[in-house]
């Protein structure tokens, strides 16, 4: 499909701003066809006036014909398969096969949200009606429901150009929740958001939703994206990326005269304990699982398994040396952009001049001719030294891992202690294990949002239980997840009203129940 660069704003084009933008195959350096316009402030100030008086026309519209929109962006999405698959390939040299997949996430993810809102029971609706002879004070009638926030930017990610980006997991569970949707493209796949782009546009056409309920804007992160978070018409940001750049667009939401909520991902080391029972049981096998999780997407998943914690011991050393080989023998692969690959290339660099630091792989080829490939290393450290030290700490997003190893049983627990927020962590053990180190999980339960069992990090679950968020600096706001279900709620607020007229009143409140939702009725839960 031809490109044509310019911005998206509800139903319509815009090509103001100047073609300032080329993507870059990773692999070969090459520049790609296209050129993409940077969003001018003009054009930011007529997506976000389009969004407004979209959000205005959206809170009349019923719940099914929100769903049927999710549903449409799925459809057209799957009509443009095999051309988004080749430009994303192109645009951030991941393989087909994974990016066929990935598709697969997205429209899940839409369909997925489509069928919660026309179950309707997530706006937590809540009951409590009148009792008027209530002494010494009557009770009034009080219902409350959760409504949308209003318009929503939504940054697209890096390492997932479709699950995480235009018509990912933000945009789907903020479009579920009632809000238009202003979406920041991503400079390294510019393409592939414009492909999806023209899908939600035509998704939106084809279901009747006010034009603005969805918007595409181009260019610099510093420039369109600090400008669309400033806007005053904007009332919430989705973000998945580096620490530095969720806390970014964190403290300038902050700072505006009227705060907003930025709910951002940002960077996680996600650590792995692997206990001396599990070790010497199933050593071959852990290995094995680690090392395809630490390579996996060539490290460059926000579960990446950043830290291995493990006790002194023979079978660590036959650990260290099996992983090493792995490792060693893993394919050299291609990283999504220059930029990553150059930050990996200064992390690895970082901590092989760290003091008391091993490096135990030590291929590090040539960049390659995009300058984007990359190989696997694992490192190691003592706990003490570990412990001395805050910078080990710090993610290196890529295939790396560090080795804690520790002498005795409360330095492993010291070490699972000066973690401050994950979003995962990791306990390979058998009972013998649980039961030594009781004190372990809930260490880890304080400071992380999934705790994984005999499991690997990598691979999280679309699905209502996961969640996908933990204590800063995981996240900007541990309350919330940005996978399955239950990532709605970062878009919606409560609304109460007190002896509001029946006529007055959204079908979720009505005493007739008209859409048969699961509701809280003067402390009985129920669909009555």
């Amino acid at each position: 499909m031809e490109l044509h660069g310019r911005q998206i704003i509800g139903h319509g084009f815009s090509a103001q701003g100047p073609t300032e933008n080329f993507a870059v195959n990773p692999a070969t350096g090459e520049r790609l066809k296209g050129a993409f316009h940077s969003a001018t402030v003009d054009e930011i100030q007529m997506a976000a006036e389009a969004a407004i008086r979209a959000f205005e026309v959206l809170r009349t519209i019923s719940a099914q014909q929100r769903a049927d929109f999710l549903d449409c962006i799925a459809q057209e999405i799957e009509a443009i398969q095999q051309d988004l698959v080749d430009r994303c390939h192109e645009e951030t040299g991941l393989p087909q096969a994974r990016l066929v997949s990935e598709v697969g996430r997205t429209t899940h993810q839409l369909r997925m949200f489509a069928d919660l809102v026309r179950d309707g029971s997530w706006v937590d609706a809540r009951i409590d009606g009148a009792i008027p002879d209530r002494h010494p004070v009557p009770r009034p009638d009080v219902r409350r429901m959760l409504m949308p926030l209003g318009p929503t930017v939504v940054f697209c990610a890096s390492n997932f150009p479709l699950a995480f980006s235009t018509a990912g997991v933000d945009t789907a569970s903020a479009l579920a929740a009632g809000n238009p949707v202003i979406v920041k493209g991503h400079s390294a796949h510019p393409g592939t958001a414009e492909l999806v782009g023209g899908a939600c546009m035509r998704a939106s056409e084809r279901a009747g939703m006010p034009s603005g309920t969805f918007s595409l804007l181009h260019g610099p992160g510093s420039q369109v994206g600090m400008s669309l978070v400033k806007h005053p018409l904007v009332r919430a940001v989705g973000f998945t990326g580096s620490q530095a750049g969720g806390r970014t667009l964190f403290d300038a939401a902050a700072s505006r005269p009227v705060p907003i909520p930025v709910y951002a991902e940002m960077a996680s080391i996600n650590p792995v304990f692997i206990l001396p029972g599990a070790l010497e049981k199933r050593g071959n096998d852990i290995t094995a699982g680690l090392c395809q999780s630490v390579t996996l997407g060539v490290g460059q998943f926000c579960t990446n398994p950043g830290i291995l914690v493990l006790l002194d011991s023979p079978d660590t050393e036959a650990f260290i040396r099996k992983a090493a080989t792995l490792l060693a023998e893993t394919p050299v692969s291609v990283m999504l952009n220059k930029g990553i690959r150059q930050a990996y290339a200064a992390g690895i660099e970082r901590l092989t001049q760290t003091a008391h630091v091993t490096r135990h792989v030590h291929a590090d080829p040539d960049a390659g001719p995009g300058a984007c490939h990359a190989s696997a290393t694992l490192f190691q450290t003592r706990a003490s030294h570990f412990l001395d030290n805050p910078d080990l700490k710090h993610e290196v997003f890529g295939p790396s891992t560090l080795a804690v190893i520790c002498s005795e049983d409360e330095e492993l627990l010291g070490v699972a202690r000066s973690f401050t927020g994950e979003l995962s962590a990791t306990i390979h053990a058998d009972q013998a294990d649980l039961s030594r180190f009781a004190l372990l999980r809930g260490i880890l339960e304080a400071r992380v949002g999934r705790l994984v069992f005999n499991g690997f990090p990598t691979g999280v679950e679309v699905c209502s239980a996961m969640n996908h968020g933990g204590p800063y600096p995981a996240t900007t706001d541990v309350h919330f997840t940005s996978v399955g279900t239950a990532s709605i709620f970062r878009f919606a607020r409560p609304i109460c009203y007190q002896n509001c007229p029946q006529d007055q009143l959204p079908d979720e409140l009505k005493d007739a129940n008209p859409r048969r939702i699961w509701r809280t009725v003067n402390g009985t839960f129920n669909n009555e």
